[in-house]
C-alpha cells in the first residue's frame, strides 16, 4: 500500500512537486477548465448554433398573439434570459440537486409551438398569453413531479435504444438546416433561390476545408470560422440584414408578468402537460446522447437532476415571458463535431445568453448571420448527431436478428412524421402531439420492442440496470 504523503514542516519554503501531466490527465474532459483563448471561441460556436432556435418560438408565438415589435422584442429577451439561466443551472448546477453537469444547453423548445398556437386560437386577443403562461407553469410543476420517475426508467434505455434515439435526433431534425439553407422564411419570395443555396454550400465547403487542412484548435472551431466567413461573404451581396441592429433597444430587462397574470384553463393545461412528456423524452435523449459523446454516461441521477432543471425553468419562465424549456439538439451536434466537451464552455455560452437577453442590441448583432449560412453549418451539426447514434448502434449487438428488427422498426416509426407529415392527422390530438415528434415516436417504439424482445419472458438478455435516484 502506498504511504500517505507527508505535509511539509510548518514555515518551510519547500513545496511538494506538482506533476502537471498527472493533474491534467486526472481531469475528465467534461470538467476541464479551458484557457480563455480556447473557451471563448468554443462558447461562441454554441451561441451561433442555437440563437435562431431560441428566438424562433417567441417570434412565432408573438406574431400569432398579435404583439407589436416592441412586445415581441421583450418576448425574445425573456427567452434568451431563461435559456441562459437554465443552461448555467444545467452545466454548473447544485451537486446532487439540480443540473446534469454536462455541456448541455436548455432553451424554449419549438416542439411546444403548435399546441401553444392552438391555445392562442381559443382565446380572445389580450387573454392569449395569460392562458398560455398558466398552462406552461403547471407543465413545469408536472415535470418536477414526474422527472424522478423518468430517471428510474433508464434501465430500459440500453445502447440499443439510445443509439436509435440519438440517430433519430440527427435525422428528424435535418429539415431544419435544409429550411435554413433555402432562406428560412417559407413565405419569402426568394425562398429556395439559388443565391441562398449557393451561400449555404459555400459555408459548408469552408467548414469542410478547415476540417481537412486545419490543425489543433483551429480545426475544433471550424464551425465558427465557417459562420464568420459565410456572413462576411453574404454582406456585399446584400444577404445580411442590419435592420435588427438599428431597431433593437440597447437594454430591456423583462418585467414580471408584463403580459398579465397567468390564467389556468384545464384544456390548455392538459395539452401542455402532454407536450411536457414529449419534451422530457427528448431532453432525456439529449442527455443520453451527450453522455455517450462525452464518455460520461448519463445515469438515472443525472437524468433526474437534468429534468428537475427543465421543470424549474419551465415553471419560472412564464414569470418573465418564457416558454417550455428542453434540450437543444444542435448544441449536442456542436459537442460531437468539435469534441470540446467542457461543461464550462457551455456555461459561458449560458452567461452570454443572459447578456444578450439584457441587451437586445447585442442579440441583433448575433442575428446578422444569414439563415443560409446557418443552414450550411447545420447540415454538419445534425449529421454529426446521427453519426454518434450510428456509432452507438455499432456497439449494440446488431449481429442479433431481434436487435436488427428492433432498430429497423423504431427508425421507421421515427421517420414517419418526417416522410409523411400528415400521417397522424386523423389521430386524437394527444396522439398527434406524441407521435408527431419523430424522436418521441422512435424512442417509445424502441423501448417497447426492447421490453418485448429482451425483458418479457426472457432471462439473461436484459440490459444492466442503472442506478436510480
Amino acid at each position: 500500500m502506498a504511504q500517505p504523503a507527508t505535509e511539509p514542516a510548518k514555515g518551510s519554503c519547500s513545496t511538494p512537486p506538482v506533476h502537471t501531466e498527472d493533474a491534467i490527465t486526472s481531469v475528465h474532459p467534461v470538467d476541464e477548465k479551458l484557457h480563455p483563448s480556447r473557451l471563448v471561441p468554443a462558447a461562441l460556436q454554441h451561441i451561433a448554433a442555437m440563437y435562431a432556435g431560441v428566438v424562433t418560438p417567441p417570434l412565432i408565438i408573438g406574431q400569432a398573439c398579435g404583439l407589436d415589435i416592441a412586445a415581441r422584442t421583450r418576448l425574445i429577451a425573456a427567452s434568451l434570459l431563461i435559456a441562459g439561466v437554465a443552461t448555467i443551472l444545467q452545466t454548473i448546477g447544485v451537486k446532487g440537486l439540480v443540473g446534469n453537469r454536462l455541456p448541455f444547453v436548455n432553451a424554449a423548445s419549438s416542439a411546444g409551438i403548435a399546441p401553444i398556437l392552438a391555445i392562442a386560437e381559443t382565446n380572445s386577443e389580450g387573454h392569449q398569453l395569460p392562458a398560455i403562461y398558466g398552462a406552461v407553469m403547471v407543465a413545469g410543476v408536472f415535470c418536477l413531479a414526474v422527472g424522478p420517475f423518468f430517471g428510474r426508467l433508464l434501465r430500459f434505455f440500453p445502447p440499443l435504444v439510445t443509439g436509435v434515439v440519438i440517430t433519430l435526433i440527427g435525422v428528424t431534425l435535418m429539415p431544419v438546416p435544409v429550411g435554413w439553407a433555402q432562406g428560412g422564411d417559407k413565405s419569402a419570395a426568394d425562398f429556395g433561390a439559388m443565391k441562398n443555396l449557393g451561400l449555404a454550400a459555400f459555408t459548408l465547403v469552408v467548414i469542410l476545408l478547415i476540417q481537412r487542412f486545419g490543425k489543433g484548435f483551429v480545426k475544433q472551431v471550424a464551425l465558427l470560422f465557417g459562420l464568420l466567413v459565410g456572413t462576411l461573404v453574404a454582406i456585399p451581396f446584400g444577404m445580411a440584414d442590419f435592420s435588427g441592429i438599428t431597431s433593437a433597444p440597447v437594454a430591456a430587462l423583462p418585467t414580471p408578468f408584463a403580459f398579465g397574470a397567468p390564467v389556468f384553463q384545464p384544456a390548455a393545461i392538459l395539452s401542455l402537460c402532454i407536450v411536457m412528456l414529449v419534451l422530457m423524452t427528448e431532453s432525456s435523449a439529449g442527455m443520453l446522447a451527450l453522455g455517450e459523446i462525452c464518455d460520461r454516461r448519463a445515469d438515472a441521477r443525472t437524468i433526474t437532476r437534468g429534468l428537475r432543471t427543465d421543470g424549474i425553468a419551465t415553471l419560472l419562465g412564464p414569470v418573465f415571458g418564457g416558454f417550455p424549456t428542453s434540450a437543444f439538439a444542435q448544441n449536442v451536434g456542436v459537442v460531437s463535431l468539435t469534441r470540446v466537451r467542457s461543461r464550462y464552455v457551455v456555461a459561458v455560452a449560458g452567461g452570454a445568453l443572459l447578456v444578450l437577453g439584457a441587451f437586445p442590441v447585442l442579440g441583433a448583432v448575433v442575428s446578422l448571420v444569414p439563415m443560409p449560412v446557418l443552414g450550411g453549418a447545420g447540415i454538419v451539426l445534425f449529421g454529426s448527431i446521427a453519426v454518434s447514434g450510428i456509432r452507438t448502434l455499432s456497439e449494440a449487438g446488431l449481429d442479433d436478428s431481434s436487435n436488427i428488427i428492433l432498430v429497423a422498426v423504431a427508425l421507421g416509426a421515427g421517420i414517419i412524421p418526417l416522410a409523411a407529415p400528415t400521417f397522424y392527422e386523423e389521430f386524437p390530438a394527444w396522439a398527434q402531439t406524441v407521435l408527431g415528434s419523430g424522436i418521441s415516436a422512435g424512442a417509445i417504439v424502441a423501448v417497447l420492442l426492447n421490453l418485448f424482445f429482451h425483458h418479457l419472458g426472457t432471462r439473461g438478455r436484459t440490459a444492466p440496470a442503472l442506478k436510480s435516484s
